[in-house]
């Protein structure tokens, strides 16, 4: 049977008092590309809140990198513990390291891969 990879709105961090909450918690880990925050959310399930800042271009690429990391997460998110909520933000090496035209989805799920294992060591 196959498993589905959904990812429900109940599943996503979306108001700002949410994002607050987590990096009130102060637990991250990061990589060259993507800064991951993590707190508690006393679920059953995991859900992750996507932060890009201006820095990183105009609308078009902002919305591009939270659709590969959106992506990244729907895909790879058996990977990660549940009881959890994660915020995902562009480290400002990214733009150093890559051009916008770039993006891929390799790339984004790679540099979340390597933050999901991370996260999963730091966890337990």
């Amino acid at each position: 049977m196959l498993k589905r990879f959904a990812f429900p709105k109940a599943k996503r961090l979306v108001k700002n008092q949410q994002f607050k909450a987590v990096l009130d918690h102060n637990i991250r880990v990061s990589n060259d590309l993507l800064v991951l925050y993590i707190a508690e959310n006393q679920r059953q399930y995991q859900r992750l809140g996507i932060s890009i800042g201006k820095s990183a271009g105009n609308a078009v690429v902002r919305n591009r990198l939270k659709r590969l990391l959106r992506e990244a997460f729907r895909l790879n998110q058996d990977q990660i513990p549940n009881g959890y909520d994660y915020l995902l933000m562009m480290s400002p090496k990214w733009l150093e390291k890559y051009k916008l035209d770039d993006l891929d989805f390799k790339i984004a799920e790679k540099s979340f891969l390597e933050l999901a294992d991370r996260v999963a060591k730091k966890i337990n």
